[in-house]
C-alpha cells in the first residue's frame, strides 16, 4: 500500500472478495521527499486507509536496499552518461523481490499491488497483460516479471479504468479516493529536480555541443551528464532553423553531438544482453516482437537478434534511445501480452 488510491482499491476489492488481506507499505528513501510515493504523508494515507478498511498495516524498511539497488545505479549510470529508469529497478528488486522473499517467510498465499496491469492464465502459464485502462497502463514497469512471480501476483484494478478505480474508493469512504497520481521519481525533490539531486553526489562535465553532420560547434554544456540521446528540449535549433536531438553523450570526451531528426534516427537498438529477461520461453533469434521504451510510448514493431552483442532490428527509423533505459518486449500477435524486457545498451 503506497498511500495511493490504487492500492487502496486493491486492498478493499480484495477485502470484499473474501480474502484475508494484511497492508504492507515500504520505506524506501531516507531523504527529502515532495514527490512520488516515499513521503511521510504517504505512509499515514496508507496507515489511515488499512484503519478504515479493519486491516493490519505494517511498515517495511528498505531503505539499504533501496539505496543499493536504485539510487547508487541511478548516480552512476548518469555519470557514464546514460539515462536509467529507477521505477523499474524498484519494482525489479524491491517490490517483485525482496518484499515477495518477506511474504513467503510470512507465510502469505500471494502479494497484491495496485498497478493498473493484469495477469492471465492460459494452458497453466500465468501472463503479465496490459492494464484496461490505456492511459494508465503500467505493464512496462513490470516488464520483468517472470513465471514464478506472476503465479503469485494478484493485480485487482487492472481490469478497471481510473475512473471506477475512484468511483469504487469514494463509495468506500477512503481518504485516498481523489488524491493526485504521483508521477515523478520518489527521491527526487519535484522543486529541485535531477540537476540539484545529481550535483549533490557527482560533479558535472562540461562539453562542447557538435554538430554531427557538419562538425560544426554549436553551443557548451555545464553538465553533459544531464543530456539524453534522444532529447530535444533544451537543445537549440540549427542555424537552418531546424530542431536538434541528442544523438550521443560522451562524456570521457568531453562532447555531445545532436543533429536533425534524419540524422540521428536509428535502425537498431542495441540490448544487454546480461539483463535480458524473459516472461516464459526464451524468444529465439529472428523472433518479431513489438518493443517499448517509455511508460506510455508507442510500440515499435523490431526483430530479436542474437548475435555477440543481442539487439532489436527495427522495421522503420526510429528517435535513438538512451542507454540505460528498458526495452519491454510484447507480443507482435497479442500486442497487449509481455515476453521480456532488456536494458539499451550503449552502440
Amino acid at each position: 500500500m503506497s498511500g495511493g488510491v490504487d492500492s487502496s482499491v486493491a486492498a478493499g476489492l480484495l477485502l470484499e472478495a473474501g480474502h484475508e488481506v494484511v497492508g504492507a507499505t515500504l520505506k524506501l528513501w531516507g531523504g527529502a521527499s515532495d514527490s512520488g510515493c516515499c513521503s511521510v504523508a504517504d505512509v499515514d494515507d496508507a496507515r489511515r486507509v488499512a484503519q478504515m478498511l479493519g486491516i493490519d498495516h505494517h511498515v517495511f524498511n528498505y531503505t539499504e536496499e533501496f539505496e543499493r539497488h536504485v539510487v547508487a545505479p541511478f548516480v552512476d549510470a548518469h555519470a557514464a552518461g546514460q539515462s536509467p529508469n529507477p521505477c523499474i529497478e524498484c519494482n525489479r528488486h524491491i517490490k517483485f523481490d525482496l518484499l515477495f522473499e518477506r511474504a513467503e517467510r510470512l507465510g502469505f498465499d500471494v502479494v497484491a499491488t495496485g498497478h493498473h496491469a493484469r495477469v492471465a492464465e492460459r494452458e497453466g502459464a500465468h501472463l503479465l497483460v496490459r492494464g484496461a485502462d490505456d492511459q494508465k497502463d503500467q505493464s512496462y514497469v513490470l516488464g520483468y516479471l517472470t513465471e514464478p512471480l506472476l503465479a503469485r501476483l494478484l493485480l485487482p484494478i487492472g481490469a478497471m479504468q481510473k475512473s471506477e478505480v475512484r468511483a469504487h474508493a469514494e463509495r468506500l469512504g477512503l481518504r485516498t479516493w481523489d488524491k493526485p497520481d504521483s508521477q515523478d521519481v520518489c527521491f527526487i525533490e519535484a522543486s529541485k529536480g535531477r540537476s540539484s539531486f545529481l550535483g549533490q553526489r557527482i560533479s558535472f562535465t562540461p562539453a562542447t555541443i557538435v554538430d554531427r553532420a557538419s562538425g560544426e560547434v554549436v553551443g557548451t554544456t555545464d553538465a553533459a551528464e544531464l543530456m539524453t540521446v534522444g532529447q530535444r528540449r533544451g537543445v537549440l535549433p540549427g542555424r537552418d532553423g531546424e530542431k536538434r536531438y541528442v544523438a550521443k553523450v560522451d562524456i570521457r570526451e568531453r562532447r555531445i553531438e545532436v543533429g536533425r531528426l534524419e540524422d540521428v534516427l536509428v535502425t537498431a537498438i542495441s540490448l544487454d544482453g546480461s539483463s535480458l529477461t524473459f516472461s516464459h520461453e526464451p524468444l529465439k533469434d529472428g523472433s518479431v516482437v513489438l518493443a517499448q521504451w517509455s511508460a506510455h510510448g508507442t510500440p515499435r514493431t523490431a526483430t530479436l537478434r542474437e548475435g555477440e552483442q543481442w539487439s532489436l532490428e527495427l522495421f522503420e527509423p526510429q528517435r535513438p534511445v538512451a542507454a540505460g533505459q528498458t526495452v519491454v518486449f510484447y507480443r507482435a500477435d497479442e500486442p497487449t501480452i509481455v515476453e521480456g524486457a532488456a536494458i539499451v545498451a550503449a552502440p
